[in-house]
């Protein structure tokens, strides 16, 4: 169906409203020559006989037609306050209610274009009665729940079996190796501290170490390699490695 046009027959204008708004916007046409009562006549006469027309182009025509009329009183009576204004600025308002009047069409083409209930989609007409029924008894709210979580996580923890943390612990076999190759390069006393390996930060693992390093010197002083001292009770151990004994003089030489 095409669109309805409001089309004026007035004195010195004969055509569709936008184009008279078009031509008095580039001043190709006198308004002062223009009849508002015929205009506003034509326009009441077309809306009593179009009852069909849609509301929003009814309204684009009552836009219209509204500045018509004040851009033609602008031009019979100017304004006092601004005796400057001429009708090129008046124009150019005209002009910016134009724009904005086409971005306004453009948005109600866009909502029309949307899908709509009633034409396009439709509600369910009868919907179903589902009722939801919680026969769990539980009620609980957000910290409750939480308080739930944490307890079971405890109950999941209690149950697992306690593995402890492997350690790599110095053996007695590696403290004999260790102490036979440092025990040569030292010429006097050294303590029990200085056959230790490096790198121990692990409290549990240099104590381990100790001992370790402490029944190997027990062994290799057992087998005459070293020679243990503690100059008191708790104090530190020393080690070196045995000194040979020189020989005696036989009693012959002597004789």
């Amino acid at each position: 169906m095409s669109q309805p046009v409001l089309h004026l027959r007035l004195d010195g204008f004969e055509g569709p409203l936008d184009l008279l708004l078009e031509l008095a916007r580039a001043q190709k046409v006198d308004l002062q020559k223009i009849s508002i009562i015929a205009l506003v006549d034509q326009y009441l006469a077309v809306l009593e006989q179009a009852r069909q027309v849609r509301l929003e182009l009814a309204a684009d025509w009552l836009v219209m037609a509204a500045w018509l009329a004040w851009l033609k009183s602008r031009l019979l009576v100017p304004d006092e306050a601004s005796p400057d204004e001429d009708a090129e600025a008046l124009a150019g308002a005209l002009t910016d209610r134009l724009v904005e009047l086409e971005r306004m069409r453009a948005a109600a083409a866009w909502l029309s274009g949307r899908l709509q209930l009633g034409r396009d989609v439709f509600g369910r007409g009868a919907p179903e009665s589902l009722k939801v029924e919680d026969r769990s008894g539980i009620s609980a709210d957000l910290p409750a729940l939480l308080q739930a979580y944490a307890a079971a996580r405890r109950r999941a923890l209690a149950k697992r079996p306690y593995t402890p943390k492997p350690r790599k612990l110095w053996t007695v076999q590696d403290a004999l190796a260790r102490l036979g190759r440092l025990v040569g390069a030292l010429p006097d006393w050294s303590v029990l501290q200085r056959f230790l390996p490096d790198g121990l930060v692990d409290p549990v693992e240099r104590r381990a170490a100790m001992a370790s390093t402490l029944v190997a010197a027990l062994e290799t002083a057992r087998g005459g390699g070293i020679e243990l001292r503690q100059d008191r009770a708790f104090g530190p151990i020393l080690i070196r490695r045995r000194q040979e004994v020189e020989a005696e003089e036989p009693d012959a030489r002597a004789a």
